[in-house]
């Protein structure tokens, strides 16, 4: 019996010393801010029409056809979309090749899970391409001799659009030289 009042009162003592550490503050030392994380790139931002030509370029090469989305469809600013319809048999492998060609050709580098769960991703500058592979029997390729390829450009910190009133899209955060 005399045990188990020790142990009650063992773990009230040390409840009793966790909520007046967090009262008055002498726990925060652990949880310091220690500022804004270092950026990704160490380079000038790339101009978008840039990254864009860039990717595009290589895809192209190998035998992927892609137009970029219009800028007022896209709601988020430093994002991109370029899309496409591409035969439903060699998609996937035209994706593959065609980011290939952008590392070696272009200076693309793979980001880390580049392949893993049908996600190809590489990077350049201060900019991310993202393409999802469709695999074999994706929704709405059974059957299908066309599927469609999207690939997601997206620069570091990029933020929701503030729309005006007449809702004109907003200008393109890095315009081209």
């Amino acid at each position: 019996m005399r045990l188990r009042r020790g142990r009650a009162g063992l773990a009230g003592l040390l409840m009793v010393t966790v909520l007046t550490t967090t009262a008055t503050g002498c726990g925060t030392l652990v949880l310091r801010d220690q500022g804004p994380l270092p950026p990704r790139s160490s380079g000038p931002p790339l101009p978008v029409d840039v990254v864009v030509s860039d990717l595009t370029s290589a895809l192209q090469a190998e035998g992927v056809t892609l137009e970029r989305m219009p800028q007022k469809l896209i709601t988020v600013e430093c994002h991109e979309y370029v899309r496409g319809e591409h035969k439903a048999a060699t998609a996937d492998a035209g994706l593959k090749a065609g980011f290939a060609r952008a590392r070696s050709d272009h200076g693309w580098v793979s980001e880390p899970g580049d392949g893993k769960n049908g996600q190809l991703l590489i990077r350049k500058g201060n900019w991310t391409a993202t393409a999802r592979l469709s695999g074999d029997g994706a929704p709405g390729t059974a059957g299908s001799a066309t599927a469609s390829v999207l690939v997601v450009l997206g620069c570091d910190g990029a933020l929701s659009k503030s729309r005006s009133r007449t809702d004109s899209p907003a200008p393109s955060p890095v315009p081209s030289p």
